[in-house]
C-alpha cells in the first residue's frame, strides 16, 4: 500500500488481515516509492501495488505520480490499481477526477473508490484488494491479472 496517509494505510492493511484467507500475505506500507535497496533480499515477491489517493490532498496525488516512475513497466500488466479515498466528502474534494481517471486509462490499472473512514466500507474494500491480490498472485486458475483488468476496464468503460 503506498500513500501519504499512513492512518488510513494501517486502517486498511488491518483490515485485510483480519479477512480469511487460505494463503499467506505480507503487506508492506509505504509513503512513497522506491523502496529502500538496503532490505531487497529480504523482500518477499510483490504481486499488487495499491497506490492510495486521498481527494482531499493535491499532495496525495502528486506524490502517487512521482512514485510511478519507480515502477516496473511490468507491473502495469495487471498488477498496480488505485485507490482513491475519501470519495464520501465530494465537497472537500481537491483532487482532479479527470487526473485519476487519466492515472487508470494512462497506466492500463483499474481505479477504486473507497471511504475508509468508515468501517463496513473498510472491510468491502479489503475484501476486493485481497481477491485482486489473489488474481495478481496467480491463485485464481484461468483468471490472469492482465484479463482481469481488462476486464475492470471495459466494464468502466460501459
Amino acid at each position: 500500500l503506498v500513500g501519504s496517509d499512513e492512518g488510513l494505510q494501517q486502517q486498511l492493511a488491518e483490515a485485510i488481515l483480519r479477512e480469511k484467507k487460505n494463503f499467506k500475505i505480507n503487506i508492506h506500507l509505504a509513503t512513497s516509492l522506491p523502496l529502500p535497496s538496503e532490505r531487497d533480499h529480504l523482500r518477499p515477491r510483490i504481486d499488487l501495488i495499491a497506490f492510495m489517493i486521498d481527494i482531499k490532498s493535491k499532495y496525495s496525488l502528486k506524490n502517487v505520480e512521482a512514485s510511478l516512475d519507480h515502477v516496473d513497466a511490468t507491473f502495469f500488466l495487471g498488477k498496480v490499481c488505485f485507490l482513491v479515498t475519501g470519495v464520501g466528502r465530494v465537497n472537500y474534494c481537491s483532487v482532479d477526477m479527470n487526473a485519476i481517471w487519466k492515472l487508470g486509462e494512462v497506466y492500463c490499472s483499474p481505479v477504486l473508490f473507497c471511504e475508509l473512514e468508515l468501517e463496513g466500507i473498510r472491510v468491502a474494500t479489503a475484501q476486493r484488494l485481497l481477491r485482486l491480490l489473489q488474481i495478481c498472485a496467480g491463485l485464481v486458475p484461468g483468471v490472469s491479472a492482465l484479463s482481469f483488468g481488462s476486464l475492470m476496464r471495459n466494464s468502466a468503460d460501459d
